[in-house]
């Protein structure tokens, strides 16, 4: 399985060998155009050959299968809620996973609601907004009103 490595804001990416840990940053700047997923085949000094690919995201996405449940607000009004699984967070965003036929637009806001599957089960209430839709995926970003939790920092980080 191939590993993913992310780009700094620098265009730097250190890759790391699974077989013997010795690492090396690499200028990737000359990948950063296309649009599409970089798959690169790194040789380390020590013979072992492994595939990487590139993330090209401005922040870390920890994968995740956390369920919880929304409330669906479009023009400023309640039209629905449901349950949904949060396939992966970062401090900016999640990708969410919706078990019904409900139907979202661009820009609808949802109330999200979760426990983390740390130590403490914190409760995570957050405000997002719809920004991309492949079913049954929905991608969103926090609302600007919304800060970082201490404990969703370390839950993402750790």
């Amino acid at each position: 399985m191939a590993e993913t490595v992310h780009i700094t804001s620098k265009n730097m990416a250190t890759f790391t060998c699974p077989q013997c840990s010795r690492s090396k940053t690499v200028d990737v700047s000359k990948y950063i155009s296309l649009d599409k997923t970089i798959k690169v085949n790194v040789k380390c000094p020590c013979g072992h050959g492994y595939t990487s690919i590139l993330n090209k995201r401005k922040r870390y996405r920890k994968a995740t299968n956390l369920p919880g449940s929304y409330r669906h607000y479009a023009r400023g009004r309640q039209v629905g809620k449901g349950l949904l699984t949060i396939r992966d967070l970062s401090l900016t965003g999640m990708k969410l996973r919706v078990t019904t036929s409900q139907y979202f637009s661009i820009g609808d806001v949802l109330k999200i609601e979760f426990h983390l599957d740390d130590a403490q089960r914190t409760l995570i209430e957050k405000k997002v907004i719809i920004r991309n839709i492949v079913p049954p995926s929905v991608g969103t970003e926090f609302a600007p009103t919304e800060t970082v939790d201490k404990a969703l920092g370390f839950y993402l980080f750790r």
